[in-house]
């Protein structure tokens, strides 16, 4: 990783997905998450202050060093103890079957190989667990999906491998039988950036 995205991006991104609006729905997602938690994509840690009171300890998985350097301020004033890895997404060191619950926000968009990653997110589920997902992605809109196709090429750059235009549903459906799902645009968003899914998918039992 280079100057750019490690000294740079952090702080768009911290800037980009830190408004309220985003953060009444990180609670959303995390409301229910119990147990043994693991987060992919950790980032600046802008999840941390929304976790239930009841989760003192989270495990963590980030490959960018500057996003987890901003976090660091984030991770001293929170109560949950952060062990964070500093690796992908797409190939975990946990064993099968560790965690109550997977949490990604506005991560699968830069996964390389995103099915890959969340075949892994699946594996280290325990039977009956949650994946809790807030992302952004392809919009139900024709008119909105032309553009987003167009300005993916751009954005990958730009965001560091983010696209706006996965279908997240589809993603999320092939690896998890039993999903529950909204999606909806972000309140004053361009529609091309703002179109979200909120869910969770279980691991069958």
């Amino acid at each position: 990783m280079g100057f750019y995205s490690q000294r740079i991006l952090p702080y768009l991104l911290d800037w980009s997905l830190s408004a309220p609006i985003i953060g009444k729905y990180r609670q959303e997602v995390l409301a229910g998450v119990r147990g043994e938690v693991l987060e992919i994509g950790f980032g600046t840690g802008l999840n941390l202050s929304y976790y239930p009171d009841d989760i003192y300890k989270i495990v963590t998985v980030d490959p960018n060093v500057g996003v987890h350097v901003l976090a660091q301020k984030r991770i001293e004033s929170s109560s949950i103890t952060v062990e964070h890895k500093i690796l992908s997404g797409e190939n975990l060191p946990m064993a099968d079957n560790s965690f109550d619950h997977v949490v990604s926000t506005f991560t699968l968009c830069s996964i390389a190989v995103v099915e890959q990653a969340l075949r892994e997110i699946y594996r280290v589920l325990k039977p009956g667990g949650g994946f809790h997902f807030l992302e952004h992605g392809l919009s139900k809109e024709p008119s909105v999906q032309v553009w987003q196709n167009r300005l993916t090429p751009l954005q990958k750059i730009i965001g560091d491998g983010c696209h706006f235009n996965r279908n997240i549903r589809q993603l999320v459906e092939n690896q998890f039988q039993n999903v529950k799902l909204e999606e909806f645009y972000l309140e004053d968003t361009p529609k091309v950036s703002g179109y979200l899914y909120k869910g969770v998918g279980y691991k069958v039992i």
